[in-house]
């Protein structure tokens, strides 16, 4: 309702004069941009695994783009602070599932900086012709950077990740998670900005041809791009084909105290391969090259301890071909999360150390300060994990299986260096009973369909207590466990070993959008300096 007054002009005549609107009114104006950046966060989050709603993605960076086009730096970094919150509070709250929301809502307030320092970016940039490729480039440099710091990075909820079920996912191949990310993103403003110069052309008669032809390739060369790039991703035997075993052994309850039913997992893992065995014997399924076991399938070091060592030396003797046993070990005063390639005669004969541990959870920065808040936290990790510094390539009946180990598929370099290294198969062995049911798993699973595509290998994932899978080349799941029972999948799957655009180009695509992102920042910057100049002459 607009409250009207009157005043009188030169004449003496008397006009309606409109009265400031209702500071309600003004208020709730003011909360639209910032509801609206929180719900286009939600929205993204919605875009990812367990769901398949990866399209989704796209009207959350248009909606994104409408609330940052044209905005101060400083309401900018609310609102990015915003969306980057509704984004990653669903998305991560898995990481609270046992220590409750504490370790949670931390690493949810640090990582949300990033995407509030990206939001800012975004609207610097906003007003640059051609903004959306400028715009999609800042996120990717945030991607970047969230991947690398603190504490060695972040990647988790990298928008390259929920794309698995996407018309985008060939751009993998051509140029890994950064060229995937940065298509998806591009679209999405690109989507914003033809929406926007619609209603300004209804309005106005009137729009720049330029603006126009700018908006519509944003939207129309991502898509066009991802069709172009079908050709690279192929599920075809390059090196012949092996049949592999992924051995799922479950534990027998979820949780943080998984690591108390050491002996329990190592018996149920071993029991599983036995009647893995006896069902090739019989004929029900046929007999594999090698067997996958996940990660922490034997907490029980076997170089250190008997029993364990004759508990998966009887398993490896029963199937009669190698196995990758995940194990904790101890060396040299040193603790290693590692996978180890244990011969049916000749025992273990080789190993891969972890190279990229996963801080808070194999082991813990500043652990003096966290002992002073809260000592709980300190006391689940007892003992801080040792890096390794090799890529883990075993020989296995004839295949090159490269390991990446659970947290590590997170990360570009080391899947790559796997590849680089021969890898013409992936195993990704994982633990996630400490997660529970949770939407961790899918999304771990939604990674390593990613990493198929974008090195075209066949990747398996071994998990204690699920969702283990066979996944091809082309990003296809074939088989598949449920969640925390006993299985095993054995599948023939193809070997493959040329190099894709993406495994050949490494991190450069990630440089260059990076180097496109600095760019358009400094324009930003520039054009902003001469407009303060030009006002104040």
């Amino acid at each position: 309702m607009t409250v009207t007054a009157t005043s009188v002009d030169e004449s003496g005549a008397a006009r309606p004069r409109t009265a400031p609107a209702p500071r309600a009114a003004r208020s709730l104006r003011r909360l639209v941009p910032a509801a609206a950046a929180a719900l286009s966060g939600v929205l993204l989050y919605l875009s990812f695994p367990p769901r398949t709603l990866w399209w989704l993605a796209l009207p959350a960076f248009a909606a994104f783009g409408w609330v940052l086009r044209g905005r101060g730096w400083k309401a900018a970094l609310g609102l990015g602070y915003l969306f980057g919150l509704g984004f990653l509070l669903p998305l991560l709250v898995w990481t609270g599932v046992e220590v409750g929301p504490g370790p949670w809502l931390a690493l949810v307030v640090i990582e949300a900086i990033f995407v509030a320092l990206v939001g800012a970016g975004i609207a610097a940039v906003s007003g640059l012709p051609g903004w959306p490729v400028w715009a999609a480039a800042v996120w990717i440099a945030g991607e970047a950077a969230r991947a690398r710091v603190p504490f060695d990075g972040f990647p988790w909820g990298k928008i390259a990740f929920g794309q698995a079920d996407g018309v985008f996912l060939p751009l993998a191949a051509l140029g890994g998670t950064p060229v995937l990310g940065f298509a998806v993103v591009l679209c999405g403003f690109g989507l914003y900005d033809v929406v926007r110069l619609g209603l300004q052309a209804r309005r106005t008669r009137a729009v720049r041809r330029g603006a126009a032809v700018v908006a519509l390739i944003a939207v129309a060369v991502p898509v066009l791009g991802a069709l172009a790039a079908r050709p690279l991703v192929s599920d075809a035997a390059e090196d012949g084909t092996t049949t592999v075993a992924v051995v799922q052994g479950n534990v027998p309850r979820a949780g943080l105290d998984f690591n108390s039913q050491r002996r329990a997992v190592l018996d149920y893992h071993a029991r599983e391969t036995r009647r893995l065995a006896a069902d090739v014997e019989a004929g029900k399924v046929a007999r594999p090259d090698f067997v996958l076991w996940p990660e922490n399938s034997s907490d029980i070091d076997p170089f250190a301890n008997p029993d364990a060592h004759a508990v998966i030396d009887g398993a490896a003797k029963a199937i009669g071909v190698p196995i990758s046993v995940g194990g904790v070990v101890e060396r040299d005063g040193r603790l290693l999360n590692e996978q180890i390639l244990w011969d049916p005669r000749k025992g273990p004969v080789d190993t891969y150390d972890k190279r990229q541990i996963q801080p808070f959870g194999e082991y813990l920065p500043l652990r003096s300060l966290l002992d002073m808040i809260n000592k709980d936290w300190t006391s689940m990790v007892r003992q801080d994990f040792s890096r390794g510094s090799e890529p883990g390539v075993f020989s296995m009946d004839g295949a090159t299986v490269g390991l990446v180990t659970c947290y590590e598929a997170a990360f570009d370099w080391t899947v790559r260096s796997e590849v680089v290294d021969g890898a013409q198969l992936i195993s990704v062995p994982s633990n996630n009973a400490t997660f529970g049911r949770s939407e961790m798993t899918y999304q771990q699973l939604a990674m390593s369909r990613i990493r198929a595509v974008e090195h075209s290998r066949t990747v398996a994932v071994p998990v204690t207590s699920g969702v283990s899978a066979i996944i091809l080349p082309d990003g296809t799941i074939t088989q598949r466990t449920g969640m925390f029972v006993a299985d095993s999948l054995v599948q023939e799957v193809p070997l493959r070993s040329s190099l894709t655009p993406a495994t050949r180009l490494g991190v450069l695509p990630e440089i260059a959008l990076a180097l496109v992102a600095a760019g358009g920042l400094g324009w930003a910057v520039a054009a902003s300096a001469r407009g303060r100049r030009a006002g104040a002459v």
